[in-house]
């Protein structure tokens, strides 16, 4: 066989079908890009948010590891100095009268409030009770 013959058999591809392959190509390409940013951006807001929850149950545990206050109204407790940067913990204690007899505010229960902020966004809330015993 010569070499005439064998390049007229060869057969290629036409510009059109180049196109519509490489565009095909960049349309999965850019969804596949798009479904990894939506994963990274998931697993971030995931990671932030265990964060936060693990550093309200510590709060939560360090203000029931102080001395009951039954001094201050509102109480007054100590925060956790162990932050990560970005984080601020707000702590609000309340003085429950579960009695409702109105002679002593504190009936030995104070309802305490921890929120997780980061990047000036609350995060998490969680509530628990802290008692004189």
């Amino acid at each position: 066989m010569n070499k005439a013959k064998l390049l007229k058999k060869e057969k290629g591809f036409t510009l059109l079908e180049v196109v519509l392959s490489l565009a095909l190509l960049g349309i999965v390409a850019a969804g596949f890009l798009g479904a990894l940013a939506t994963g990274s951006r998931a697993i971030s807001i995931a990671d932030e948010r265990a964060t936060a929850e693990s550093l309200a149950r510590t709060q939560l545990e360090f203000v029931r590891s102080q001395p009951y206050d039954a001094d201050n109204n509102p109480p007054e407790y100590l925060t956790i100095s162990d932050i990560p940067d970005g984080y601020d913990i707000i702590l609000n204690a309340v003085r429950l009268d579960y009695k409702g007899d109105g002679d002593d505010p504190d009936d030995g229960i104070q309802n305490i409030t921890v929120i997780v902020v980061h990047n000036e966004e609350e995060v998490f809330t969680l509530e628990g009770y802290r008692t004189l015993r």
